[in-house]
């Protein structure tokens, strides 16, 4: 019994990203620019030196190379300041829901279930829900999922990865992203459920971190 709850752990945790850094990712800093200066794509592509498609790239998750990752770090602090992200870190964040049988997550918008500690690199996005009983196995019952509740297509960055996902069904679920040989289309993971194969995804979120509450 114990080996398979180590099991459910690392299957999980193993989606997880390996650390959550105290400061905005490239593509939040490009959007952040963006909003901030009304630039478009194709102004950045210009400052940068780069066709508007690699702007587009960067903004759906491809890494920069180090010296345009550079550049654009430099645009951020230049047009933001370097301490906005800090003063702006929020000490708790909303709950707003609760991860039921089948990894599915119910929200309650007409409810207020007040709030949790923000974890690690919270933004003002950030949510969290909590999972009730064992659909994501023994070990995490109670447990906090922390997520920013940005609802954007599936990204190349989000593959292999622990999301919250939006099903065309309206469904919200907690799997892993796997890629489907058919266009457009995803598997869905988890440990404790069968897999559900060429999904249609609506849209998803990468989980931040998952910690016990």
């Amino acid at each position: 019994m114990q080996v398979e709850i180590y099991a459910q752990a690392d299957f999980y945790l193993s989606a997880l990203p390996r650390s959550v850094p105290n400061m905005a990712t490239i593509q939040e800093k490009l959007r952040a620019i963006m909003k901030a200066t009304g630039r478009k794509q194709q102004d950045l592509a210009e400052h940068f030196g780069v066709s508007q498609s690699t702007v587009n790239r960067w903004l759906a998750g491809s890494e920069p190379e180090g010296h345009r990752r550079d550049a654009i770090n430099e645009l951020y602090d230049e047009v933001l300041g370097v301490h906005e992200l800090t003063n702006n870190i929020p000490s708790s964040v909303k709950l707003v829901g609760y991860v039921g049988a089948g990894a599915a997550a119910h929200f309650y918008d007409a409810a207020d279930l007040g709030t949790v500690p923000a974890p690690e690199g919270a933004t003002k996005d950030t949510v969290a829900v909590e999972i009730r009983g064992e659909s994501l196995g023994a070990l995490f019952q109670h447990w906090l999922v922390y997520y920013d509740d940005v609802r954007t297509p599936v990204t190349s960055d989000l593959i292999g990865r622990l999301c919250v996902v939006g099903l065309i069904d309206d469904r919200v679920l907690v799997k892993q992203i796997k890629k489907s040989k058919t266009e457009g289309l995803y598997h869905l993971l988890s440990n404790t459920e069968a897999p559900l194969f060429d999904m249609e995804v609506v849209w998803a979120a990468r989980v931040k971190s998952m910690v016990p509450r």
